[in-house]
């Protein structure tokens, strides 16, 4: 089978490099194009174009993947396939109805929950145990195809963002290689979505990262680990922005009255144990404003914290 493999991000890697062991021939990789990075905004390329110029794959990186001029070019390789992964842009009804067979893509949750950009941190942020990697058959409405192929992963207690998903992609490049062999082999079965269990994951905003000190110390938790690598989840420390990188669930807490959310409990060679709603956080690794990620330890010898404290004040 002929395929053209549309991804760009991290993610996609391992689903590429699978395809390119395997005997099917990759005929054409899209990707983004090429963006300025860093503090000298120079030009750089998307992870999975570096793979395909290795493998010396035919590359396509056009802006808008549904202009006219995008179609005609993928169409000259008449394709049985489309496989998307983290590719970036949604695809028209034209570039869909391109392959002979049709269009599939890897989603990183298990549809119908967590349509959209962001599957993996909604997952971490609302608490589930449970995610997933869904193979589907693209279609115009995001994530919304029937599907071929689901399974299931643990979300371990301590999987952040970024380790869940290194787990899911590489959990999805062997997914996808069984897809494909029940579609050589004629053997798939398509399953329409239960539209009433649809839960959408968009992409996060700078403020979907702020810490609510009077929720649970377990959401605020489970913040911490799922809005990684961007927003990052912060509070602010006497008018600064605090970013929060590491933490753990703390023990209860005892006293009576209990005090308001965000005012530190203690602040030892423990770290920094911050009252939330009716439990704590340990705060084990931080980064100030402006400043270098360190862990609580430092940060509170630099700025003399004490017990008292209140966090989440801009």
């Amino acid at each position: 089978m002929k395929i053209v493999f549309f991804g760009s991000s991290h993610f996609a890697l391992p689903a590429l490099e699978a395809l390119l062991k395997s005997p099917y021939e990759v005929c054409c990789v899209v990707t983004q194009p090429d963006k300025k990075k860093g503090r000298h905004l120079r030009l750089a390329a998307t992870d999975v174009k570096g793979v395909a110029q290795k493998a010396g794959l035919d590359i396509f990186q056009p802006k808008d993947v549904n202009a006219p001029e995008s179609v005609k070019y993928i169409s000259r390789f008449n394709p049985d396939l489309l496989v998307v992964v983290a590719y970036g842009q949604i695809l028209s009804r034209e570039v869909l109805a391109i392959p002979k067979i049709f269009a599939l893509n890897l989603h990183a949750s298990l549809l119908p929950k967590y349509r959209g950009a962001a599957p993996i941190n909604w997952a971490i942020i609302r608490g589930e145990r449970i995610t997933g990697i869904t193979v589907i058959q693209l279609s115009e409405r995001m994530d919304a195809g029937p599907m071929l192929m689901q399974i299931e992963i643990s979300i371990g207690q301590t999987d952040d963002a970024l380790i869940l998903e290194d787990k899911l992609r590489l959990l999805g490049a062997e997914l996808l290689l069984e897809a494909l062999k029940e579609i050589k082999n004629k053997t798939y079965k398509l399953t329409s979505q239960d539209e009433q269990k649809v839960i959408m994951a968009p992409k996060l905003k700078k403020g979907d990262g702020c810490i609510n000190w009077d929720k649970p110390a377990l959401e605020i938790f489970n913040l911490i680990r799922g809005s990684l690598p961007w927003p990052g989840a912060f509070t602010y420390y006497k008018g600064k922005l605090l970013k929060i990188h590491k933490a753990e669930s703390g023990p209860p807490v005892s006293q009576k009255p209990l005090p308001r959310g965000g005012v530190v409990l203690s602040a030892d060679k423990n770290g920094l144990r911050i009252m939330a709603d009716g439990s704590s956080l340990l705060i084990k690794e931080l980064q100030p404003e402006g400043k270098r990620k360190m862990s609580a330890v430092e940060f509170i010898a630099g700025h003399k914290i004490k017990a008292g404290d209140i966090f989440g004040k801009k």
